[in-house]
């Protein structure tokens, strides 16, 4: 594994704290389907195919990452980092803004 590839898996790592058991129950809630940038004409958001995505690496051996693997977490990294940064003021149990990141891996309420 490259020091690139160590990386990216230590900061998926970090970024995602659901297990994928807990992903694949949350995706299965309405609050899942109903949060996220769906395609024109309805269809499944970009998270939550995202989290699809995130349970199929979950589920996997280290050494049968692909590539497509490897860019994924790095969008998941990424799309972490930037929707923690707009946390809103509040109780956020109950919002669209940590249903998004749920769908991404990340329940901000575990940290």
């Amino acid at each position: 594994m490259s020091d690139d590839e160590q990386q990216t898996r230590q900061d998926f790592d970090d970024a995602v704290n659901m297990t994928a058991s807990e992903l694949r129950r949350w995706l299965d809630t309405d609050e899942s389907k109903h949060v996220g940038q769906k395609p024109p004409g309805g269809g499944e958001s970009t998270g939550h195919e995202s989290g699809r995505h995130i349970i199929r690496i979950l589920d996997k051996k280290q050494a049968d990452y692909t590539d497509d693997d490897y860019a994924h977490m790095r969008k998941v990294v990424g799309y972490v980092a930037r929707h923690s940064e707009q946390r809103p003021d509040g109780d956020v149990h109950d919002t669209p803004w940590r249903w998004s990141l749920m769908n991404w891996g990340n329940d901000p309420e575990k940290r």
